[in-house]
């Protein structure tokens, strides 16, 4: 209601479907961003009404998709909204709008990692903790499209019985859900020895078991363990924004040869808060048009649940925020 004019670069969208993804409200108070009220679904599709005078991507009736900015005032739970051009792409007409809406991040989360921080190419061994997630499934879809070999773990039995049936198959599924098997010591065997080249993990065990609280905590490996299994020159990308390394861990990275980097999907937006536009629209507009080629080409193939209606949003976001929902939430209009 009541929308401002739409200015030079604005294009008017018709919302069609929105993605709820978690919000990291210690990220957005770190860099000033935090509200007494936070908009709510970021990740979008829809039909363009209407385009702003300067705008050359796009016209009416356009069918796009898009991430909404970290500074963003208004919500992707509205009807129709104003977004700068920069942020969106073209859909494929073959891509549905819940789909569309609810790839995208995960696609942004899994080309930072694989392709800008660790350089995936075919031979490679790729080690994706908790591929059964809706990121972990499209990090092992583009892992494996660019040649490597996918290893995964699994968090429960009906995790295991989802990836064995991903095609193409996943090399090895380690079920780590009765804490009996070592993960280490599976990925040290199904490479003869030689170690992993990328680790994508989902979070990290920081410190001795007594201390962790969660049962999902006690699956996930220790820092120790995904150091033992990095190879030579290995990448280990994670998600852990607390991670703390003593001087041992330090010098056996060394020894190896390896790199730590920290997956921070928001890095294209931080940069274009602080940098101005040219680095968003150089680096992340390709990205979102490859996720979509992707997906129209059938190579991703996303991890969604139904798609919901816009009364049961507030209590699927409560789900998402607590980071109970095992499968992509997408609100449909």
């Amino acid at each position: 209601e009541n929308l401002p004019p739409t200015r030079d670069n604005d294009v008017k969208v018709q919302v069609r479907a929105c993605a709820l993804s978690w919000i990291d409200t210690k990220l957005l108070s770190e860099i000033k961003l935090e509200k007494e009220l936070l908009p709510v679904g970021r990740e979008i599709s829809g039909v363009v009404l209407e385009v702003g005078r300067k705008v050359t991507f796009f016209q009416p009736d356009d069918e796009v998709v898009g991430i909404l900015p970290l500074d963003s005032e208004e919500s992707g739970l509205c009807e129709v909204v104003l977004v700068h051009e920069h942020y969106l792409v073209r859909k494929p007409e073959k891509v549905c709008w819940v789909e569309a809406a609810g790839t995208v991040r995960d696609g942004v989360r899994a080309y930072t990692a694989l392709h800008y921080l660790s350089q995936v190419s075919p031979g490679k061994t790729v080690l994706v903790m908790d591929g059964a997630s809706p990121f972990g499934t499209i990090a092992i879809q583009l892992a494996q499209h660019r040649g490597a070999k996918v290893i995964s773990t699994a968090y429960c039995l009906e995790d295991k019985q989802y990836l064995e049936r991903l095609r193409p198959p996943v090399a090895r599924v380690i079920d780590v859900s009765n804490g009996k098997i070592d993960v280490a010591e599976s990925c040290l065997e199904e490479t003869g020895g030689l170690g992993v080249d990328i680790v994508l993990d989902a979070g990290v065990k920081l410190y001795s078991a007594e201390d962790e609280s969660t049962s999902k905590s006690q699956l996930l490996p220790h820092k120790h363990d995904i150091i033992t299994l990095l190879g030579v020159g290995g990448h280990w990308i994670t998600t852990e924004k607390n991670l703390q390394l003593d001087p041992p861990d330090s010098h056996s990275l060394f020894l190896k040869g390896a790199t730590v980097s920290f997956l921070n999907d928001e890095i294209w937006n931080l940069s274009n808060i602080q940098q101005g536009k040219y680095l968003y629209i150089l680096l992340t507009i390709p990205i979102l048009e490859d996720i979509m080629e992707k997906l129209s080409s059938g190579i991703f193939r996303p991890q969604l649940d139904e798609p919901i209606p816009l009364y049961e949003a507030k209590v699927s976001m409560e789900i998402v925020q607590k980071n109970q929902a095992r499968k992509r939430q997408v609100i449909q209009f």
